[in-house]
C-alpha cells in the first residue's frame, strides 16, 4: 500500500488509515499516536477497535470535554471532572450496505453531561454552553467539504 506521505513534515500533517487485504480491522495512525478501528463480530469483524462512527463520537466527546476544561481552567472554576457520553439516534449497520447508491448516515447525536465539581448552578450552564461551542461540534453541525488530493 502506498503512502501519500511524502516527508517527515508531512507526517504530522496526515492521519493515515490501513485496512489489510481481509477483514476490516484498519490501523489508525496520527502524529505518533497508533490506533485501531473494526467492526463488531456480529457483522464479520473482529472487534479489535471501535467502530468508525464510534470514533466519530469520541471526537466529539473529547472535544466537548477538553473545551469545558479549557474554559473551566481560565475562569479558575471549581471543575473536578466531566464525563461526556454520546450515542447515535439510530443504529448504523446497514449504512455501509446501502452506501453505493444511497445517501446515508447518522443524522442525530444525543449526548450527556456529567459536570463533577463544586459548582454553581451558573456555572454549570456556562459550561454546558461552552461544550455547545466545542470545534468539532461546530465543523459537524455546519457541515463540510471532503476532497481527494494527489
Amino acid at each position: 500500500m502506498t503512502s501519500p506521505i511524502t516527508s517527515e513534515t508531512d507526517a504530522d500533517e496526515w492521519v493515515s488509515a490501513r485496512v489489510g487485504a481481509s477483514g476490516f480491522e484498519v490501523e489508525l495512525r496520527a502524529r505518533t499516536h497508533a490506533l485501531a478501528a473494526d467492526e463488531p463480530v456480529s457483522v464479520g469483524g473482529t472487534d479489535r477497535g471501535p467502530t468508525p462512527y464510534e470514533l466519530l463520537l469520541s471526537a466529539l466527546g473529547s472535544c466537548s470535554a477538553m473545551t469545558m476544561r479549557m474554559y473551566a481552567n481560565r475562569k479558575g472554576w471549581p471543575l473536578e471532572g466531566a464525563v461526556v457520553l454520546l450515542r447515535q439516534g439510530r443504529p448504523h449497520e446497514r449504512d455501509c450496505e446501502n452506501c453505493a447508491t444511497e445517501t446515508v448516515g447518522i443524522d442525530r447525536i444525543e449526548r450527556r453531561i456529567e459536570l463533577i465539581g463544586t459548582l454553581t448552578d451558573e456555572q454549570r450552564a456556562r459550561l454546558l454552553q461552552i461544550a455547545d461551542r466545542c470545534p468539532v461540534k461546530q465543523t459537524l453541525e455546519r457541515g463540510l467539504t471532503i476532497e481527494n488530493v494527489s
